[in-house]
């Protein structure tokens, strides 16, 4: 007895310090590659990001956010439309994936009886869906807008079908794992107090969860403003020089844009699609801030 809690007694103490007491050449040379990855993986996208910023900075005026785009004078080409065609994209995309993936997720996870085997193909099939390529999610999305009917292409309303398809497995994995994250004491004290499961999951697993649900729904939306694989399947144009009106107009989106422009020869166009890239960037980065700053903010402590 004493040699095992002598034992424990170690373990505990190289836990608490964070460090084990192998020293060997070869832990130390897998901690060195592991950094050296870590270091290199980092530096190339610095590089990368520095380049483009640079290859762009002449373009870093007012005309390349109100603008519209044109070949005719590139040296005062704009990305108003992609920028709110992007926009209106995401408002849509959330307004379809969002209700539809949170009811998704309390479902599986409240509700759902896990020893049926649909349930248990439903859960093999989520875990498969996160990993297929967004070009397939377009594809999916031609064959919904077709089966509802609509017949025009490159409209909001398909492109934010094909990107809630996309980021509907993300916002599903995401709340179930906020879901589960709440301790079965507030259950089974709400469930004592005469609350039905419903009531339960409604007033009290919910409300807690909201933090968790919030950063993964915004971090799915982060991954979608810069797809453009499924927006060329469903039809957006590379350029339109009019601003999104409603569910059925035509748009463009802001990958769209620099993937059009970055196949031009004109110099003038190569360096407004670079400066385009450090927009969509930073569009990208403040949404993962936000997500960043929603989770430290209300996260709490069980």
């Amino acid at each position: 007895m004493s040699v095992a809690t002598a034992t424990a007694r170690d373990m505990t103490r190289v836990l608490s310090q964070g460090r084990s007491k192998d020293r060997g050449i070869g832990s130390l040379v897998f901690l060195g590659a592991l950094w050296f990855s870590l270091f290199f993986g980092v530096m190339v996208l610095l590089v990368l990001i520095i380049d483009v910023a640079i290859e762009g900075s002449p373009r870093f005026d007012a005309a390349l956010l109100t603008e519209y785009g044109s070949r005719v004078s590139p040296e005062t080409t704009g990305f108003r439309a992609g920028i709110l065609g992007s926009l209106w994209l995401m408002l849509f995309t959330a307004l379809l994936a969002v209700p539809l993936g949170i009811a998704a997720a309390l479902y599986l996870e409240e509700f759902a009886d896990g020893e049926r085997w649909w349930n248990r193909l439903i859960e093999v099939n989520l875990q498969n869906l996160a990993a297929v390529p967004a070009i397939v999610y377009g594809l999916l999305a031609v064959a919904v807008i077709s089966l509802m009917g609509f017949t025009r292409t490159g409209i909001v309303l398909g492109g934010a079908v094909a990107l809630a398809l996309l980021i509907l497995p993300v916002i599903i994995i995401t709340t179930r794992e906020a879901v589960r994250a709440v301790p079965q004491d507030i259950r089974q004290g709400s469930l004592a107090l005469g609350a039905t499961v419903w009531q339960t999951t409604w007033r009290q697993t919910l409300p807690s969860a909201i933090p968790g649900i919030a950063t993964g729904t915004i971090l799915g939306l982060s991954r979608a403003i810069g797809e453009a694989a499924p927006l060329i399947v469903v039809g957006l144009a590379g350029s339109v020089r009019f601003d999104p009106t409603g569910l059925f107009s035509e748009i463009t989106a802001l990958p769209m844009q620099i993937y059009s422009l970055t196949s031009q020869s004109q110099e003038e166009l190569q360096t407004a699609a670079s400066a385009a890239i450090i927009v969509l960037l930073v569009m990208i980065l403040s949404l993962n801030a936000l997500a960043i700053f929603i989770r430290n903010k209300f996260q709490k402590t069980w």
